[in-house]
């Protein structure tokens, strides 16, 4: 549940006054509250002190009390973690003692108003023309992509980015946990996930939503990140004639990537063996895209990976159609 802009500006963001600069700015992407007197801020990937901060403990303690009235989230001692969403879409996660004692510990993903696209990202430095030129090819013929990387290393900026390529003429079904992408396609159906309120009434599932989807005629199917048992739904959609998907994964290598699948798909409630599981996989992803936050803060592509089957003997087997190297010459 989200909050109306007008009771948002007349009264939570009062109580929030100590931050609402940074929510006004897209220079900042991530708002981090370390308690009352200690506040960061993420810019062009560094992070930075500011000397903002909030009167006393029970100041940020009844602002978040605040908030969490206004989304319909109960946030206390036996419910110490909160998530939320701004009016402008920002993405909340809140936690309080006793689950952290030194005080409350709040970040705030900041919801970009302008989108990145390819060519942007080639002027950042992100990605090399040709590897842009390689993403559009790969997307034209409706490969299933998955993105991977770590925390904060640009996954959703360039799923967006990758989604938003498809035809004009396609139905494209996005499937989020919380609302983050922005499509720039006329036909766009959003669906978001919901958690079951205090009773444990209401709740729908990313499996739920994706299982609703298949009969809903998509031409592709975007899952903002695959997170657990949807993996095997999603890989099986894959393999029965949904081309075109795309969704993240947080991996470090592309290798990586397809064993977190397996370890994702194998927490689903559908009993697989193992060998089919991995030909089902490697018979679903086409195109593995490797992102990383270098240690500037930077954010580029580092692999461009295809995946080509796999065997019992040598495992999945990948060509890296693109590499990037760092100066140590050790893949970035």
């Amino acid at each position: 549940m989200s909050i109306p802009p007008h009771v948002f500006d007349q009264t939570v963001a009062q109580l929030f006054a100590p931050i609402v600069p940074f929510l006004k700015t897209d220079e900042v992407s991530e708002i981090m509250i370390n308690g009352h007197d200690e506040i960061y801020v993420e810019k062009d990937g560094r992070l930075y002190l500011t000397g903002s901060t909030f009167a006393s403990q029970h100041a940020l303690m009844s602002a978040l009390r605040n908030l969490s009235q206004f989304v319909g989230r109960e946030l206390n001692q036996r419910q110490p973690i909160m998530e939320a969403r701004l009016p402008d879409g920002s993405r909340v996660e809140a936690i309080i003692p006793p689950a952290s004692p030194g005080g409350p510990v709040v970040s705030i993903r900041r919801f970009r108003q302008k989108q990145l696209t390819l060519s942007r990202l080639v002027e950042l430095g992100a990605i090399s023309q040709a590897t842009s030129d390689l993403l559009r090819s790969v997307i034209a013929r409706r490969d299933n992509v998955i993105v991977a990387g770590g925390s904060g290393s640009g996954k959703t900026s360039l799923l967006n980015a990758l989604a938003s390529l498809a035809p004009v003429g396609e139905r494209i079904v996005v499937i989020e946990d919380s609302i983050e992408l922005q499509v720039a396609l006329p036909h766009v159906v959003q669906l978001e996930a919901q958690p079951a309120d205090i009773r444990g009434r209401g709740g729908v599932s990313i499996r739920e939503l994706f299982t609703a989807t298949l009969r809903m005629r998509p031409d592709r199917i975007v899952i903002g990140e695959i997170r657990g048992g949807e993996a095997l739904d999603l890989i099986q959609a894959m393999t029965s004639g949904h081309r075109g998907c795309l969704s993240t994964v947080h991996a470090t290598f592309p290798i990586d990537t397809l064993t977190r699948l397996e370890t994702m798909a194998l927490m689903s409630d559908v009993d697989v063996p193992l060998p089919v599981l991995r030909a089902q996989i490697a018979s679903a992803i086409d195109i593995v895209v490797q992102v990383s936050r270098q240690p500037d803060g930077s954010r580029c592509v580092t692999h461009v990976s295809e995946v080509l089957g796999h065997d019992r003997e040598d495992g999945y087997r990948i060509c890296h159609l693109f590499e990037r190297y760092t100066e140590s010459g050790v893949g970035a």
